[in-house]
């Protein structure tokens, strides 16, 4: 499937989380944005802190939404709420769309905090390491991110996030997604302190 990236009804499913360290469970959030950054719906889960189910709490929200004109999947990241491991190959192969992961700095891997924080750690370096390198692109911004990304090309990965990045380094899908995971977590924080 070809990313056309230059048509103005191209829509994309941002996904991001929000956690505390200290709760079970963290949030995840899912924005639907067109090209011209219009929001175009949205899409809730949880999956657990330091667990194994952020592939399902990204799938929760993908076939929730019941939408057929969402053109790509772009997540904030690929290790989330405290090392629990999305899989991008299932993701691609169930969904049948390209999956962009983004991440913002370099780094020279998380194997050893995996080991550091995990008693039987196997299983989430396994995890880890079946999701590859990541790339890095310089945006018209004057940044750069890293991304993987499955089912597109280089340039289509570029193009895309060229399109849905207004400053800096955070395309606004995820940018929105962020902030309504923190604010659903926040709500869900004090209404547990009343």
């Amino acid at each position: 499937m070809t990313l056309h990236v230059n048509k103005k009804g191209v829509r994309v499913l941002g996904i991001a989380e929000s956690f505390l360290k200290t709760k079970p469970l963290s949030r995840l959030a899912g924005v639907v944005m067109r090209k011209d950054l219009r929001v175009d719906g949205f899409g809730l889960a949880k999956i657990s802190v330091g667990g194994d189910d952020a592939t399902e709490g990204v799938m929760k929200i993908f076939e929730g939404l019941e939408r057929s004109d969402i053109n790509a999947l772009v997540l904030n990241g690929s290790v989330i709420s405290w090392f629990n491991i999305v899989d991008l190959d299932e993701i691609h192969e169930e969904t049948g769309l390209p999956v962009i992961s983004i991440t913002y700095e370099e780094s020279d891997g998380l194997e050893e905090y995996i080991r550091e924080y995990f008693p039987h750690p196997e299983e989430k370096i396994d995890r880890y390491r079946k999701l590859g390198p990541r790339e890095p692109f310089r945006l018209k911004t004057g940044f750069e991110v890293y991304a993987r990304t499955l089912g597109a090309t280089a340039e289509e990965t570029k193009g895309l996030i060229n399109s849905f990045t207004l400053e800096g380094k955070v395309p606004e899908p995820i940018r929105v997604a962020r902030l309504l995971a923190r604010s659903i977590q926040r709500e869900e924080a004090d209404s547990e302190s009343d």
